[in-house]
């Protein structure tokens, strides 16, 4: 009969392997001071990055965006599920699950919110840009900030209600005191029912939607751009575009191996040993690896999230010769507009210091 197991004698994230009840513990992995020392860098990075990243989206108005209220979320969702590891941690070195059934039902809730909310925001994202660079005109009504607002807190409330069935059948097991979806019987059907319904909901299905919408602004882009001037608002668009595809693309590599390895599961199954272990935490830190790389890739194709990074660190301290120059220069602009605007009020300039340009 089919017993899920887990990594590392009970890993928050989950990765089912046939066994028959009646076996002994599952393969542990070897070498805990060096998965340690993996876990620790991991959090580490990944707890600075995104409270960081959090942390200036909500500070700077110019961060307030719709693709970065997504990314905001996106954010949150990448902390909730990189604070599973001390509890991940913890279980690897004791080799048992110590705080409990409630914080059993917790951690796991919060581990497959997360992974929902993950993909749910990156589908946001991918559906965001399709709008803007396919119907730039059209979809200025739904693209809004209270529009992406109310799109983020469904994610989390279909999250929330994708991950119950975890909430419900998990539970600390008392055969290897790990803490575990326990599922009633006949099991194997439980089992591999929950692995299709998390990996089609939380992977398969929306990276089709990604895909066509990227296929689409292909389509779009191919089409248009021989026509298409190269505007500074369309220069924008493409930035935004590529980081939102970049993000994209990460998240699929680290991600990808870990749920094709469940489906791989339920065709052939997987002997435990103690190279499968490796194999398998390989795959879990990657979709820790892929929380973290998150807020780097921000920083990397943002210009506007590379100067906030740099004023929280206090990195980046404006010159003050080029301050004074653009004070200089603002003054003398603002003087012309004056003296345009008594010589003849309907000139360009005075149009456009009312328009705010």
């Amino acid at each position: 009969m089919r017993d899920n197991c887990t990594l590392e004698n009970g890993s928050s994230t989950q990765l089912y392997s046939a066994s028959d009840n009646s076996s002994s513990t599952p393969t542990p992995m070897p070498f805990n001071n060096v998965t340690l020392i993996i876990y620790a860098i991991v959090f580490i990075m990944g707890f600075l990055g995104n409270t960081l990243a959090i942390y200036v989206m909500i500070r700077y108005a110019k961060m307030k965006t719709v693709t970065n209220i997504y990314i905001l979320n996106l954010a949150v969702a990448d902390e909730l599920y990189i604070l599973g590891i001390p509890f991940l941690g913890t279980n690897s070195v004791l080799s048992y699950w110590p705080y409990g059934v409630f914080f059993c039902k917790v951690c796991m809730t919060v581990d497959i919110m997360s992974q929902f909310a993950s993909t749910f925001c990156l589908t946001l994202m991918s559906i965001d840009r399709f709008l803007a660079v396919v119907y730039p005109i059209r979809s200025t009504k739904w693209r809004k900030l209270q529009v992406a607002k109310v799109f983020s807190g469904l994610v989390w409330v279909g999250s929330f209600v994708f991950a119950l069935p975890v909430t419900i059948f998990s539970d600390v097991q008392e055969k290897f005191n790990t803490c575990n979806l326990s599922w009633p019987e006949p099991q194997d059907m439980w089992s591999i029912a929950f692995i299709l319904y998390t990996s089609i909901l939380s992977f398969f299905g929306p990276l089709v939607v990604i895909c066509l919408c990227y296929l689409l602004i292909v389509i779009k882009v191919r089409s248009a751009g021989v026509r298409a001037g190269r505007t500074r608002r369309r220069r924008s668009e493409r930035k935004v575009t590529r980081m939102v595809v970049i993000i994209v693309l990460v998240f699929v590599l680290c991600w990808g191996p870990f749920f094709t390895a469940n489906i791989v599961n339920l065709v052939q199954v997987i002997p435990e040993s103690t190279t499968t272990a490796v194999f398998f935490f390989t795959l879990v830190i990657l979709t820790y690896v892929n929380s973290c790389a998150n807020p780097v890739l921000y920083g990397f194709l943002s210009d506007n999230f590379k100067q906030s990074f740099q004023k929280v660190l206090c990195c980046h301290k404006p010159n003050a010769a080029v301050a004074a120059d653009n004070t200089g220069a603002r003054q003398n602009a603002n003087k012309t507009v004056k003296l345009e605007a008594i010589s003849n009020p309907d000139s360009e300039p005075l149009k456009h210091a009312a328009n705010g340009q």
